[in-house]
């Protein structure tokens, strides 16, 4: 294992020591205090976690003592609008404010053509009868009762995460690249939708086309100058690509988005994929954006298409995406050689900067720290409003949620204890859509299978 001293002073085995890596299976090394830098996260974190989790007797969701849960809604549960059941595969999630103190939740479905449970179809919100796909939303007042709960968008497909905006919606992102005619599908797939989870109707089901069509998963919104930054979740080589979408109406509002724009892709000099930047700290300036020659994918996959003699920069697993101070980040889940990736990793975190045109790998989790990591780590990511960073686990063996303190520890939130195994094979569905209330007293996070949305509360440390 290197020895090499990290861009925040400490050495990966000085952070191994300090997460007590054999104890929750996750390290790293890097400077976490750029994470917060610029954020109402970054003057509160000092605490290394709430101690050990105790078992759930009833079996869902193990949590620190002190702390609570609420199960707010579950997979085939009566939907309360009565448009049927609570579609399967809980994915992103977002927590927007309402009027009057109430929390709008707004949550994914990453619905294949051979789901469990289909997002009902619902005239009006409804994009291709056939995806099996979409959006609930559920509405809670401030003490987490759920007030209302019903469809959002239906008739997409694999909506995996996206992101807030701005002016209070969410963007739901297909991670799917089918055709019309592809697994029953009618119309193309691989599109950006947006929702308004007050008022769903409002927003329809229209594709925002000019933002691509791709293996979408997350994306940011640059609150200063509406640019909206996109990842794509590309597995299998080619892998894919970081993208920026520059709107034709930069001061967005609903709809805004429809009036279209252009779409460009990160190129990073000298640096075909992003896997072979291994050293935390590690900057290039002066990055280019390169527009797409046919954003819709008419006949070739985006990340195939020709960007000229210099190429493109690609990146395997780019997942997470999020917007802290004036900058944007997102996330690499793994690199593996194996798959044609040209270096191996268990997760980064890169930083660019727009106004310095300058991209910084902040945090590299593994191989290299001598600890089992889990298959895919990390995977979504929020900024926890009381302090750090939240991270869900996406792999094999027991699932968490885990919390990371600017100085470097890690510690473990909560952890599925529902065994969808037997005794003898355990098996745990992973976490996502770890999100926090606008006013920071809950956690909300989803049980990808069994579908589950827990409300999280307890002594949130300020």
């Amino acid at each position: 294992m290197s020895e090499n001293t990290s861009a925040g002073g400490s050495t990966r085995r000085q952070l191994l020591a300090r997460t007590g890596a054999l104890g929750v299976s996750i390290a790293f090394a890097g400077n976490l205090t750029e994470l917060f830098a610029g954020t109402a996260a970054a003057q509160n974190l000092g605490h290394a976690g709430y101690g050990p989790l105790v078992a759930d007797p009833k079996g869902l969701l193990d949590l620190p003592k002190g702390f609570r849960y609420r199960v707010l809604s579950r997979e085939g549960d009566p939907l309360r609008s009565g448009e049927g059941p609570v579609p399967s595969n809980h994915d992103g999630m977002t927590a927007l404010p309402g009027r009057h103190g109430r929390v709008h939740l707004v949550r994914n479905h990453e619905n294949r053509a051979a789901a469990r449970v289909p997002v009902p179809t619902v005239e009006g919100l409804t994009y291709d009868p056939a995806g099996k796909g979409g959006c609930t939303a559920l509405t809670l007042d401030r003490h987490d009762n759920v007030l209302s709960e019903r469809v959002a968008i239906a008739g997409t497909a694999v909506n995996c995460a996206g992101g807030p905006t701005p002016w209070g919606t969410w963007l739901t992102c297909e991670e799917t690249e089918d055709r019309a005619g592809t697994n029953g599908y009618t119309k193309d797939h691989g599109f950006i939708f947006e929702v308004d989870p007050a008022d769903p109707l409002r927003s329809g089901a229209v594709p925002l086309t000019a933002m691509g069509r791709f293996q979408h998963e997350a994306i940011s919104v640059d609150p200063h100058s509406g640019v909206v930054y996109e990842t794509e979740d590309a597995f299998l080589k080619p892998f894919g690509l970081f993208y920026r979408f520059l709107p034709h109406q930069p001061r967005g509002s609903l709809g805004s988005l429809r009036a279209g724009g252009r779409l460009q892709a990160m190129r990073v000099p000298g640096v075909p994929d992003l896997s072979t930047i291994q050293e935390p700290g590690t900057s290039f300036g002066k990055i280019e954006w390169v527009d797409v020659p046919d954003p819709l994918a008419t006949r070739t996959p985006i990340r195939l298409q020709d960007f000229g003699p210099k190429g493109i920069t690609h990146a395997q697993k780019l997942e997470g995406c999020y917007w802290g101070g004036r900058s944007v980040y997102f996330v690499s889940s793994f690199a593996r050689s194996a798959d044609g990736s040209a270096a191996d990793h268990y997760g980064q975190i890169w930083r660019y900067d727009p106004a310095a045109r300058r991209l910084t790998l902040v945090i590299v989790f593994g191989p290299d720290t001598n600890v089992e990591l889990p298959g895919e780590s990390p995977d979504n990511i929020c900024l926890a409003p009381g302090g750090g960073l939240m991270v869900c686990e996406d792999g094999n063996g027991a699932q968490h949620v885990f919390g990371v303190t600017r100085h470097g520890e890690v510690y473990a939130m909560a952890r599925n204890a529902q065994n969808l195994g037997t005794a003898e094979e355990p098996e745990w569905g992973e976490f996502a859509g770890v999100t926090f209330s606008p006013d920071g007293g809950t956690m909300y996070v989803n049980c990808y299978t069994p579908g589950t949305t827990f409300a999280v509360t307890g002594p949130w440390r300020k």
